[in-house]
């Protein structure tokens, strides 16, 4: 079936709700401002429960339906922006400098409210929906919290499912694949402790920029030589820091970087291999090394079943000629990770048209997909819990 005529119809005024968030964007865990326009539209639908404060200032609405069930299915949106400057020049561009949502998360959140508004007026299934509002995707970790908050066990959430808009995919269109769909985002930051002086006399000294240099080199060789090349790691160096005077060798130099990986087997070996590259060089050279290794977002992987509940819904919405059911992963995080090893469930993409990138300062979410995430969520929520 194609778009619903209800979410056509909403389109217009979900519009004007994303376009209101867009214009006042908020960072991490401070979107207080977002998280009340959301607790009082989910009021507004009649949703039968309201909960504020779930992972500091997320927000979950429970919708109950007609028919008797004890399952419920968690639909999930983020709502943070990012610390960027708007270029778009958009009538509903950012008003605060230096911040914007450059990342569709306003779509996101207006397009899960317009599902919500939909589902609270017909309540065409058996059990619950929870639509979950987190904070904090941008690096946060907001979706961790709301998890150790006990929000699966406190709405008995059975399934879990996310979206996130996609650049360069078509509107109307769907992308979607079983297993790691996103990677872990690890971050490391090496201090490289050496001894300063004369940069006439570098023998006298035990130069850190140099011995930067190699490290920056090697860690490239756990991609080319310690991984399986058949298995994506990615390690990018990008900071380098050292130095004040065009005559001085300094004491210390500040080297730090990501590492991407799809599985933890490999997330594993990238950091052994980091941490080994890293000592045996400051070793050879006599200098010492101080390693901080933060595991942040796991791998995204979406799991088999509901994976394919996924690709029936969006092949009823769009059309089997315009679902990818196996994309390729991007190396990108997510931290809808820890939703999916708490619960089953599965993360889509769906298309923003010929846009700007995201997280670039002349993006903008496309208001022309806003029917098609509704009618996605809602057939979703319908079909899991049996209309």
């Amino acid at each position: 079936m194609p778009i619903l005529n209800r979410a056509a119809e909403l389109q217009d005024e979900v519009s004007e709700w994303r376009r209101y968030i867009h214009a006042r964007p908020e960072l991490l865990y401070a979107v207080e401002n977002t998280a009340a326009f959301v607790a009082a539209k989910l009021q507004e639908f009649g949703v039968d429960e309201i909960v504020t404060g779930i992972g500091r200032t997320g927000v979950v609405g429970l919708i109950k339906g007609k028919g008797e069930g004890s399952r419920t299915i968690g639909l999930r949106a983020d709502m943070d922006a990012l610390p960027l400057t708007e270029i778009t020049g958009k009538p509903w561009a950012s008003i605060t400098p230096g911040k914007m949502h450059a990342c569709g998360h306003d779509g996101h959140t207006a397009m899960l409210l317009g599902a919500a508004k939909y589902l609270a007026e017909t309540r065409n299934f058996n059990g619950d929906v929870a639509v979950i509002f987190q904070p904090a995707e941008e690096g946060g970790g907001g979706g961790n919290l709301m998890v150790q908050d006990g929000m699966m066990e406190r709405f008995n959430i059975h399934e879990v499912y996310g979206m996130h808009n996609l650049p360069g995919l078509p509107v109307g269109h769907f992308a979607i694949r079983k297993g790691p769909i996103m990677a872990a985002t690890d971050e490391f930051t090496v201090t490289i402790k050496g001894r300063g002086g004369h940069a006439a006399q570098p023998h006298r000294t035990i130069d850190p920029i140099a011995i930067g240099a190699q490290i920056v080199t090697n860690l490239q060789m756990i991609a080319s030589r310690s991984a399986d090349p058949l298995r994506s790691v990615v390690v990018s160096v990008t900071k380098f820091n050292s130095g004040f005077a065009h005559n001085v060798i300094p004491n210390d130099a500040v080297i730090a970087g990501t590492i991407r990986t799809l599985d933890d087997d490999v997330r594993d070996l990238a950091e052994a291999r980091l941490k080994q590259v890293i000592n045996g060089l400051v070793a050879a050279h006599g200098a010492e090394a101080d390693i901080n290794f933060h595991r942040n977002y796991p791998v995204t992987v979406n799991h088999a079943t509901e994976t394919g509940h996924a690709i029936a819904i969006a092949t009823d919405i769009a059309g089997a000629a315009n679902v990818n059911p196996e994309i390729d992963p991007m190396m990108g995080g997510e931290d809808f990770s820890y939703m999916l090893n708490a619960r089953p469930g599965a993360f889509i993409f769906i298309g923003n048209g010929d846009t700007a990138g995201l997280h670039n300062p002349a993006y903008d979410f496309n208001d022309e997909v806003i029917a098609h995430g509704i009618s996605y969520w809602v057939r979703l929520a319908e079909q899991r819990l049996g209309a």
